[in-house]
């Protein structure tokens, strides 16, 4: 039981430390298998067709995270990599 009082705080900590990092993205684009999902290639265009300057991208949850520069600020933009629909934009600190 001496030992559980000590695990507590640190569980407490470790779980509010998860769900800042959770917050920080938008996660949830689609239930689509993988299989079904287009070339992250195409988000990244789509990105440079709407005037965005894409610097890289990469898969967060079930979204393609596409991080662009435009008119001098930065955002990340969050795909569906079913039909590539643009789900969310954040605007970033420079």
């Amino acid at each position: 039981m001496q030992h559980f009082g000590k695990f507590v705080p640190v569980l407490l900590i470790g779980l509010l430390a998860s769900s800042s990092a959770l917050a920080d993205g938008y996660k949830d684009c689609t239930k689509a298998e993988r299989s079904s999902w287009k070339p992250a290639a195409e988000a990244e265009a789509k990105a440079k067709a709407a005037g965005y300057e894409v610097q890289r991208s990469k898969i967060e949850g079930t979204c393609y995270e596409v991080y662009a520069k435009k008119e001098g600020k930065l955002y990340e933009l969050f795909y569906s990599p079913q039909d590539l629909s643009l789900k969310h934009t954040k605007t970033r600190k420079n």
